[in-house]
């Protein structure tokens, strides 16, 4: 229905990202597990600072779309969601994901974030196609990914290492098509 809030689940919704949100990213970001999840550069701590000034560019740049995950009940901020790198004319972008506190892990947050930046992807956006990168360790996410119907087009080979190790980057992307037969197919179950 058009009037449904497609930013709102049973367990989490989507929101804007405040600076009053900047203290808890900063703790994420102490745990280098964390980073190592999330991001190929160095597992290093940001300060307050640094996530303030960088919040501001986002929100420069209308290119961007960066949301907060957050549990129905309250504000607090479990993670983030931000879709960038888009090609407007070929009607796609790039997606990552990221929940901070490991307390919250495993508890269905992820996933349901996922389902709904996709519910805004291809519905509002009225996107073609999203794509992702993971890291080959994150077996959580790329179990995640291809559970709700997102293709492995590639291999970075040996992209990173860590703890002296070679560890591919794997490139994810799901068509609007996909999505919708995923839909689907979840709805008869």
């Amino acid at each position: 229905m058009i009037t449904d809030n497609i930013l709102r689940g049973e367990k989490v919704r989507l929101t804007a990202v405040t600076k009053e949100d900047i203290k808890a990213i900063s703790l994420w970001y102490e745990d280098a597990g964390f980073s190592r999840l999330f991001d190929a550069t160095p597992a290093v701590p940001k300060s307050q600072n640094q996530l303030a000034n960088l919040l501001e560019e986002q929100e420069k740049n209308k290119d961007i779309y960066l949301f907060a995950i957050r549990p129905i009940d309250d504000n607090t901020m479990l993670g983030y969601v931000e879709l960038d790198g888009f090609l407007w004319a070929h009607q796609n972008c790039w997606l990552s994901i990221g929940l901070g506190d490991r307390n919250n892990w495993g508890k269905g947050y992820g996933q349901e974030a996922m389902e709904l930046i996709l519910r805004f992807v291809f519905q509002e956006l009225n996107l073609h196609r999203i794509q992702l990168t993971v890291f080959s360790y994150n077996e959580r996410a790329v179990t995640l990914y291809e559970k709700l119907g997102f293709t492995r087009e590639g291999v970075y080979r040996e992209h990173l290492q860590r703890d002296g190790q070679r560890h591919d980057m794997y490139l994810y992307g799901l068509l609007r098509r996909e999505w919708q037969e995923k839909r689907i197919a979840r709805k008869k179950d």
